[in-house]
């Protein structure tokens, strides 16, 4: 071998030699550098003699990552079931209106019984009120036609005789008036006696009317105050409905509809007695009206009969005197 051959082929052994050095050190740094290299990572390969790693087999951990197995918790809302659950138990199952009055608060159920109480009187004053009125217009239209029928005074109070009727007492009161101004009819004018009976008239007629209505003052109370009693009780049972809710804890429908079906029970009491109150008021009104006009057409009948007797009274002396 020539000399450019040894020195060829020694170059080429040390060339080889450093490149397998270069080789064996290379995997030692790619070892260091491994976390920081990207977080998809190839499986190595197997080595001579090894079997071939499972394909499903899941890849090698890194920090930071979670296995697909791993499940994050979820979060639950817990079920209430402590106050709601012991306060539907306590409800009132019987939600008539008989139950809802005694499942009502004291307050509640003394505003009820009130408005009971205030509408069993309305009816009793208009049972009452109604026969009383309904017999005082027909004395006092009996009253009316004897008086417009008679032509006398006196022929009309022994047609009425010794009735109580507020007819017999104008007719009494015109003749008492009458007899106690005898003595000063021969010297004066009659127009003194009229002034004097009309006045005795009209008080007759204001205390029959004033009779009549009697107890009607007691509907109009009733009439206007019975929706706000009721709506106070309303009020205060809503307010102890809130406060049930606030100690429940719960704005569940079956807990709140009770408290204020139990309230707004007695608004409608209240409104059960008020409306029926009004009306009878208002019927009353028109009525003792009516039984007040019969009453005034009856002294107005009087009048004309104290005048006729006053004129029969001036005229009877002039006969006499022509006669003579």
């Amino acid at each position: 071998m020539s000399r450019h051959g040894l020195f060829a082929a020694l170059l080429a052994s040390v060339i080889l030699s450093a490149g397998g050095t270069a080789a064996q050190e290379q995997p030692g740094a790619a070892d260091q550098e491994q976390p920081a290299a990207a977080p998809a990572i190839e499986a190595p390969a197997p080595a001579p003699g090894q079997a071939a790693p499972d394909a499903a087999a899941p890849p090698a951990m890194q920090p930071g990552m979670t296995t697909p197995t791993e499940t994050t918790p979820i979060e639950t809302t817990p079920t209430e079931t402590g106050p709601s659950t012991a306060t539907s138990l306590t409800l009132p199952r019987d939600l008539s209106p008989w139950g809802m009055f005694m499942a009502a608060d004291i307050v509640v159920k003394a505003v009820m019984i009130g408005l009971a109480f205030a509408s069993f009187v309305t009816w009793t004053i208009w049972l009452a009120k109604s026969l009383e009125i309904l017999g005082g217009k027909l004395r006092a239209r009996r009253a009316a036609q004897a008086i417009g029928n008679a032509a006398t005074l006196n022929q009309a109070g022994r047609a009425l005789g010794h009735n109580n009727g507020p007819g017999a007492l104008l007719v009494r009161a015109a003749e008492e008036e009458t007899a106690l101004s005898a003595g000063s009819l021969d010297h004066v004018s009659g127009d003194g006696l009229k002034e004097r009976v009309t006045s005795r008239l009209s008080r007759i007629e204001a205390a029959a009317a004033r009779r009549m209505s009697r107890g009607t003052g007691v509907l109009a109370t009733i009439g206007s105050t019975a929706p706000f009693v009721g709506l106070f009780g309303t009020v205060w049972g809503i307010m102890n409905a809130f406060i049930g809710i606030s100690q429940a804890q719960t704005t569940n429908l079956a807990v709140v509809a009770p408290g204020i079906a139990e309230a707004l029970l007695a608004t409608a009491m209240g409104l059960v007695a008020a409306i029926p109150a009004v009306v009878i008021y208002n019927v009353f009104a028109r009525s003792i009206a009516g039984y007040r006009q019969i009453l005034a057409d009856a002294s107005a009948g009087v009048e004309r009969l104290v005048s006729r007797d006053l004129d029969f009274r001036t005229v009877a002396p002039a006969k006499q005197m022509a006669a003579e």
